[in-house]
């Protein structure tokens, strides 16, 4: 393989490696905030069972069902903002996998055509020997 093919393979194989990297990244921010939502669920389930059984907790209900749909709601806009994210790190690294295979391919038909060549130069060298014999 000749060095600019290995160069080229090299830094698309580090740019794969960096996307996949970020791509587990905002994957598991992702699932982070999915894990918040569902705290957050549980935990109103929870306020509005012991609401039923005192009345404190039950004036109190509407102020925590406020603040508890203001925390839901960001839970679900970063949701929603890391699934873009997400989709575009995948985009990213689909590319930077053709990319790479390009550049193997590259790589692999430029050895391929010099293996030919250097066949075709030691066949020449060959018929050249044999013309010689022959003339000489």
């Amino acid at each position: 393989m000749t060095a600019w093919a290995h160069s080229l393979i090299r830094i698309s194989n580090y740019e794969v490696e960096t996307l996949q990297k970020r791509l587990a990244e905002i994957t598991a921010r992702r699932a982070s905030a999915e894990m918040r939502i569902a705290v957050l669920d549980a935990e109103v389930e929870i306020e509005r069972e012991q609401s039923r059984g005192d009345a404190d907790a039950a004036m109190l209900l509407q102020a925590y069902l406020s603040g508890w749909k203001m925390r839901r709601s960001a839970a679900l806009t970063e949701v929603q903002t890391l699934d873009l994210e997400e989709e575009g790190a995948r985009d990213a690294l689909t590319g930077a996998f053709e990319e790479l295979k390009k550049f193997e391919h590259v790589a692999e038909t430029t050895r391929l055509n010099a293996i030919v060549a250097a066949g075709k130069r030691e066949t020449a060298a060959f018929d050249e020997l044999g013309l010689r014999r022959r003339a000489g």
